[in-house]
């Protein structure tokens, strides 16, 4: 039996055009990318389209591990919704407008090895640095 997939959710404070831009940009997914102030994202890429590539290097700042996150655009509607494919799992962001903010809502497929827990609040951490690095662009407090 498959694994429901887990969901993990923000609020950030600025337009849904702005918030695609942060979490699409590879110069901006470097300075969001990771879970904790001890670990940063050096390298990103993306090709943004269906069939498109994408590929984000996690490192811990001392070098002691890293990993590379890629995978395959499947479905682009911009500003509304990116479905990708990383190895056998499957993942889905979706941008929905809040008045001059934005939900972002990531679910996606566990793996197998760590605990659910554990991969809930890891996606859970980057996506509120996420929520962070809009507000200091856009010159306001995160929600």
């Amino acid at each position: 039996m498959a694994q429901e997939r887990i969901t993990v959710r923000t609020v950030a404070p600025a337009p849904v055009a702005i918030v695609w831009t942060a979490y699409t940009s590879p110069e901006q997914i470097r300075e969001w990318n990771f879970a904790s102030a001890d670990w940063h994202c050096p390298s990103a890429s993306v090709d943004l389209r269906e069939g498109g590539q994408f590929s984000s290097r996690m490192e811990a700042k001392d070098g002691s591990m890293g990993f590379d996150f890629e995978g395959i655009y499947t479905t682009i509607v911009e500003n509304e919704r990116i479905e990708f494919a990383f190895g056998d799992r499957r993942a889905v962001v979706e941008f929905t407008p809040e008045g001059d903010h934005t939900r972002v809502t990531v679910s996606f497929d566990p793996d197998a090895v760590f605990p659910l827990a554990q991969q809930r609040s890891g996606w859970q951490a980057i996506l509120d640095n996420f929520s962070k690095h809009v507000a200091l662009r856009a010159g306001m407090s995160a929600t």
